[in-house]
């Protein structure tokens, strides 16, 4: 009898991914014109990426039968078997819904179901007077046929299940670890797999078709993801909004007065942007025993345009990763970038360069679902993604993906057959192997993590000089900023300036020479820097700052864990928002004021998304 419960079980999750797979051509043939212009291979590619959070939700669903299937070895009653069918039916009732409210409203919307849609339903005079009455109907018949094929799928499945099955000890003891077996297997597919990136909407996109990806994504998952989100958008309101304003005008102002310095002699080069992993000025400045641990930067940043004093957005990749493409001010305690329905509305400097007639593509040795970055960068311009998936490399990997040595030969020849085609490039290396557990194939120092920043050094290094043999070399630009840095020297506290401090150099042929800025600036001001200096237009950009224009306040600034820090070249001021108090000795009140004033402005812009 055991084994017919797996059997039912493993049928009813088999029959719940079909379910799910069921949904994607419905969906194209729905919003046929939105994907006309798709290969069919690419059609078939909505089916297959959407399988992962196919399999997720099937988990979730399955997750109770386990449940009831163990009780059921030691307390046998029929009552079992009418919870599953039960419990199925309520599940086939939500899917359709979900999957009939997702076909209505993605023609307004733009973004798959979330949790927005609550909001209608507490106005439903407001919800009602939106909706056409056809549509109504239409939408109305597309759940009741989905829910029509799902229950009758499952009706042919948990009557064979028996719950009134008396077993001896010895058996329900040995059944029951087969079921909890069965159920940690379940686990891992509501997780989405054993690796380092969890179940999230980004594990579905795979095209720079926005319309293909979201045709890839469960309805039902991307609705239960949203409201695990922590939005609280209303927490940092420290002044009204006339005073907000008023501040906001002197942090953040007028965006059209040109650079006062020139970094760069042509206005079109190739771009080559390489995120280091974790690389802070603490590691990038250390020496040990006489050694430098990044002898190659130092040796680089005196050929370059050298920001002595930039100051990262945060702690965590996919934050510093945004604030570096969008220039978008940190969060304390979330990540935009998990919110793909609002992170698709961001500027970003690749969508500003495609604009201009530029190829984007994206290199990455590790995962890039996790954090919904693949979701990010292909809705804010990336016309490629390359990730461990689409790579087989003979080669050992890390626990994150590639080690960095492989990737920067792969990128290095990347670089090469892009400079063949007659429009310029802007290419993104992301690094790995100076992330935690600190595995790469040297063994230079003993601090496995100073090693690690060492041979990423020397991984970036080895780009660098490849692109100097390239006859491109006087029409590109090549820049390096770590993308967070890393808690050292050990102990330092997580609001601490100097856990906050990265660098940043400008090299290449089309820059106009080697200087050093030493103002102080933050990392979400790159992207209008650079923009800038490219003639473009950055006034999407709202929380960007041209760090060269001539009126621009001359601070960095930071979040940590639900707190901000505002450094300047007098002094620094570090604010926790949990006790709403300073941590800084005899702090000033104006940069007091600048922090909590770009807290509240982010989160204001984040509301407007």
């Amino acid at each position: 009898m055991i084994r017919n419960n797996v059997l039912i079980f493993a049928l009813i999750f088999a029959c719940t991914i079909l379910l799910g797979v069921l949904q994607k051509p419905v969906f194209l043939i729905w919003y046929a014109p939105l994907v006309a212009d798709a290969e069919w291979t690419e059609l078939i590619g909505v089916v297959l990426n959407g399988l992962s959070l196919d399999a997720t939700m099937a988990g979730y669903i399955c997750a109770p039968l386990a449940l009831f299937m163990l009780l059921a070895l030691w307390f046998p009653h029929r009552l079992w078997q009418k919870l599953c069918m039960g419990w199925l039916c309520v599940a086939a009732v939500i899917t359709a819904v979900g999957f009939s409210s997702n076909l209505s409203l993605y023609g307004y919307w733009g973004f798959p179901l979330d949790g927005s849609v609550l909001q209608f339903l507490a106005t439903p005079k407001e919800a009602a007077a939106s909706v056409q009455l056809g549509e109504f109907l239409v939408a109305c018949v597309a759940a009741a046929v989905y829910f029509a094929v799902s229950w009758a799928l499952y009706r042919r499945i948990i009557p064979r299940y028996n719950s009134e099955v008396r077993y001896g000890w010895m058996q329900r003891t040995c059944y029951s670890i087969v079921i909890l077996l069965i159920a940690g297997l379940d686990f891992l597919a509501v997780r989405g797999g054993v690796s380092t990136a969890v179940a999230n909407v980004s594990k579905a996109y795979f095209s720079d078709k926005i319309v293909l990806n979201h045709a890839a994504v469960n309805p039902a998952f991307s609705f239960l993801s949203s409201l695990s989100s922590d939005d609280n958008l209303n927490q940092y309101d420290f002044f009204s909004e006339e005073v907000r304003a008023e501040h906001a005008a002197e942090i953040l102002p007028d965006k059209s007065l040109a650079p006062t310095q020139k970094l760069l002699s042509t206005e079109r080069p190739n771009i080559v942007l390489i995120l280091a992993e974790s690389f802070g000025r603490s590691t990038m400045d250390e020496v040990v025993d006489g050694r430098s641990v990044a002898p190659h930067m130092q040796r680089l940043r005196s050929e370059a345009v050298w920001f002595e004093n930039l100051i990262a957005s945060s702690f965590r990749t996919d934050r510093g990763v945004l604030a570096t493409l969008s220039g978008f001010c940190s969060q304390p305690t979330m990540s935009i970038m998990k919110e793909p329905q609002k992170a698709s509305h961001l500027p970003s400097i690749a969508g500003s360069l495609r604009d201009q007639g530029y190829y984007t593509t994206y290199v990455h040795g590790g995962d890039l679902n996790f954090t919904n970055m693949a979701s990010y960068l292909y809705s804010t311009g990336f016309e490629k993604l390359v990730a461990y998936k689409d790579l087989n490399f003979d080669a050992p990997t890390s626990k994150w993906g590639y080690a960095d040595d492989v990737l920067a030969d792969y990128f290095s020849s990347m670089l090469a057959e892009l400079e063949q085609q007659d429009k310029p490039y802007f290419a993104v290396w992301q690094t790995l192997s100076s992330h935690e557990p600190f595995d790469v194939p040297i063994a230079e120092f003993d601090d496995k993590m100073l090693n690690s920043m060492h041979f990423a050094d020397l991984c970036i290094a080895r780009v660098v000089d490849s692109l100097r043999q390239s006859s491109e070399w006087d029409n590109t630009l090549v820049i390096i900023i770590a993308d967070h840095a890393y808690k050292y020297p050990y102990g330092s506290s997580a609001s601490a300036v100097v856990r906050h401090r990265i660098p940043m150099l400008w090299l290449g042929g089309a820059i106009c020479g080697p200087t050093v800025i030493s103002d102080y600036c933050s990392q979400s001001d790159f992207a209008a820097t650079l923009l800038s200096q490219l003639g473009l237009d950055y006034t999407a950009f709202a929380l960007s700052r041209d760090i060269l224009a001539p009126n621009t306040p001359k601070f960095g600034y930071y979040t940590f864990n639900n707190g901000f820090g505002v450094v300047t070249a007098e002094d620094s001021v570090i604010f926790d928002c949990t006790s709403a108090r300073t941590l800084s000795d005899d702090p000033s009140e104006e940069h007091l004021t600048i922090g909590k004033t770009l807290l509240q402005t982010t989160f204001k812009c984040i509301k407007e998304l």
